[in-house]
């Protein structure tokens, strides 16, 4: 049997059913619309993900008995306001220390320096002069670059000021309107794809809800995490709090790196603050029961329901999705991870079912 023989029998078995094409034709062009329109598209993805968020709270309170008009509005009034909040609270107390923290940025080098040049004294064979000081030519060249950066992230967001007042516009708006015609949207959707969808239906159930327990239990997450930091920095005096825990609750975006990565601006502002002692030692001890919390306690509470994958897997998933959609690829990562794994585990399945059928009953029992 040939190369071709195969190829040829393994399509035939996995795609000779129409819905089998079918999907194959959905997710092509999902990814494919989200790839080359993502950017065209930023406002309605965005507003569908925060109405996939906001779609649980409106179903808990149409079940407590409210309906469903005013389940919308009440949940979209809390969504307004928490963005209002965000956008005149905490993003211009995040903005100031950021800009604080670029103007602090040499007397940091200069601390850096003395730091080695006391290395340096101090173990005169194991750091010479020539290399202490190409380490602090390459660290200055970095914060050059990292500022020449900045400013131009800066010019480009003037340019992009008008945009972003429409895309804070058009997506509350959208939002309201895909909660609101939820039921009307499913049905036009489902309109559009064939009768029979058993293959379909039975990958979205596997992933439902697991996707929702994911999605809404990862912002959760990031809320809790981020202020929890917040309030633990403030508590210890730390500098640039706000701003450092912002970026250890958008940390748990990616499993296991994160809590790594974030580690390092905690250590370093803790280290030139307060030296190395007991107030830096604490700092770093609190940081650490905060992530042993993180990881003990509050993610298994969060995502009892979600699919276990692989750390290998979700690793793969995290670095592949978000090089190929930046932010919304590493925040999807493992959601999208969980559809791949219910494509393999539900097409085979169908497959064989299909198979079954075809069979006539007691064909298995002739000799």
């Amino acid at each position: 049997m040939t190369m071709r023989d195969v190829l040829k029998g393994w399509v035939e078995r996995y795609f000779s059913d129409e819905e089998a094409v079918v999907l194959l034709v959905v997710l092509v062009l999902g990814f494919a619309a989200v790839i080359w329109l993502g950017k065209m598209l930023a406002p309605f993805f965005t507003a569908l993900v925060i109405a996939f968020l906001l779609q649980g709270v409106v179903a808990w309170l149409e079940r407590v008995g409210l309906p469903r008009l005013l389940s919308v509005l009440l949940v979209f009034l809390v969504f307004v306001g928490t963005l209002l909040a965000l956008a005149l609270i905490v993003m211009p107390l995040v903005w100031n220390q950021t800009v604080d923290l670029i103007q602090q940025i040499p007397s940091m080098l200069a601390s850096v320096q003395l730091w080695l040049d006391e290395l340096q004294a101090r173990y005169p064979t194991l750091i010479t002069p020539d290399q202490m000081q190409d380490w602090i030519a390459t660290a200055g060249r970095e914060i050059t670059l990292l500022g020449q950066r900045a400013l131009t992230l800066s010019l480009a967001s003037l340019g992009n000021l008008l945009g972003l007042i429409i895309y804070l516009v058009l997506v509350p708006i959208l939002v309201f309107f895909l909660l609101k015609d939820r039921e009307t949207l499913t049905r036009f959707t489902l309109s559009l794809l064939p009768t029979k969808r058993t293959l379909m239906t039975r990958v979205w159930n596997e992933m439902d809800d697991q996707i929702a327990n994911y999605v809404r239990g990862k912002v959760i997450e990031i809320f809790i995490v981020g202020i929890a930091a917040y309030v633990t920095f403030w508590f210890f005096g730390l500098q640039y709090s706000a701003l450092l825990g912002l970026a250890v609750g958008l940390s748990v975006l990616v499993p296991y790196i994160g809590a790594a990565v974030a580690t390092v601006p905690v250590a370093a502002v803790a280290g030139f603050q307060f030296g190395i002692g007991e107030e830096f030692a604490y700092v770093l001890v609190a940081y650490g029961v905060l992530q042993a919390l993180d990881g003990n306690v509050l993610v298994p509470i969060l995502f009892s329901e979600a699919v276990n994958l692989h750390p290998v897997s979700i690793i793969l998933a995290v670095l592949f999705f978000g090089g190929i959609w930046g932010f919304w690829g590493v925040f999807f990562a493992i959601p999208l991870a969980t559809l791949l794994k219910a494509l393999v585990q539900a097409w085979p399945r169908s497959v064989a079912k299909r198979d079954q059928e075809a069979v006539p009953p007691g064909a298995g029992l002739q000799k």
